[in-house]
């Protein structure tokens, strides 16, 4: 059988062809990839009863990424997640990036790593298949410094796993913070209210009204943000805290950063009896329950709804740049940055909501 596919599509972008790989593994699960900003536009996974549904949002035409502005599926960078003012210091020296959100730098600016054409390769050995994408990013892109080669492997494995391999160079030192943006419905439609969330973190990240980190890392004991018990989305989102942005924070794991995968967060959907863990080796996951998604035509002529997915975005902190305490982004010639997360699903025997 062959597991991995490609397929050149109709429709350019930026000169260049767009081409979606379709990986494929002995379970049934099944991934499709297009090398547009490496977005994921479908991730078909088995219920408790054997079913596919595909369990990320998205759109049926690569056409509509060309238009998207909600990161759907997308590999954000180079830097995800937002640093205050668009500016920091490197050595001393001031550095200034495309603001791109009420002054600020977000998800890698106007142009980010999610609207880039990659060079897409398949592989396929025993146990796994998936392909490697690449993109070279030219010093002074959106602002940053340094050449940045960065490639992101997608990898299926027997057992219905979805790693994420995120590696990079640089030719001078630069941040760097890479993820992937998916936004998960293990139902396979409609709402994800109905989803259970647990995230292993025991400190979050208070922000300012503008979304930008205040500085401390709090703790998450006595607070809305502690999800170290599994609760429904529809109650973590009920909490006063949560007003006016929803679902839509840093929660820092457990443990100093390593090479090694910890636990990060669980996401499950009772009736389907799906289950979503993640793990990974970056210092935080950030949450975000789709609140600003309002009206968009999605797939099989839905339209999303705010809380009609989940993205469980595994990276650094954001605003990182400025905060030395943070764990450190900056990435420098001769150091190559390398990051791991893994979406492992599972079943449970699936119940009534």
């Amino acid at each position: 059988m062959t597991t991995v596919t490609l397929e050149s599509l109709s429709v350019t972008h930026d000169g260049q062809q767009l081409v979606a790989a379709t990986v494929r593994a002995p379970s049934g699960m099944e991934l499709r990839v297009l090398n547009l900003g490496g977005v994921v536009q479908s991730l078909h996974v088995p219920d408790a009863r054997g079913v596919l549904s595909d369990v990320v949002l998205g759109y049926d035409t690569p056409e509509s990424y060309l238009r998207d502005t909600y990161y759907v599926g997308a590999i954000c960078g180079r830097y995800a997640g937002r640093i205050a003012n668009a500016s920091f210091l490197i050595d001393g020296v001031p550095v200034r990036v495309s603001a791109n959100q009420a002054g600020h730098h977000l998800h890698g600016g106007a142009r980010g790593f999610s609207t880039r054409i990659w060079e897409i390769e398949p592989f396929d050995a025993p146990g796994i298949r998936g392909v490697v994408l690449t993109y070279v990013s030219p010093h002074g892109d959106e602002g940053f410094p340094g050449t940045l080669t960065a490639r992101v492997t997608y990898t299926l494995t027997d057992d219905n796993v979805w790693d994420v391999t995120y590696d990079a160079t640089t030719d001078r030192a630069t941040p760097v913070n890479l993820t992937q943006h998916s936004y998960f419905n293990l139902a396979g439609a409609g709402s994800a209210l109905d989803h259970t969330l647990r995230i292993d973190a025991d400190r979050y990240l208070p922000v300012s009204g503008e979304q930008i980190p205040l500085g401390v890392l709090a703790p998450v004991t006595g607070t809305a943000f502690d999800l170290r018990t599994a609760r429904p989305i529809r109650n973590i989102l009920a909490a006063p805290a949560m007003m006016p942005h929803g679902l839509d924070d840093s929660f820092v794991l457990r443990g100093a950063t390593t090479d090694v995968l910890r636990p990060a967060a669980e996401l499950a959907h009772a009736a389907s009896g799906r289950v979503l863990t993640v793990s990974t080796t970056a210092p935080s996951v950030h949450c975000y329950a789709a609140k600003y998604l309002v009206d968009v035509p999605g797939k099989r002529g839905e339209h999303y709804r705010p809380h009609d997915g989940i993205c469980l975005e595994a990276q650094y902190l954001p605003d990182s740049p400025n905060h030395a305490d943070f764990p450190s982004t900056i990435v420098l010639p001769g150091t190559p940055f390398r990051m791991q997360t893994r979406f492992a699903f599972t079943t449970r025997t699936p119940s009534a909501l």
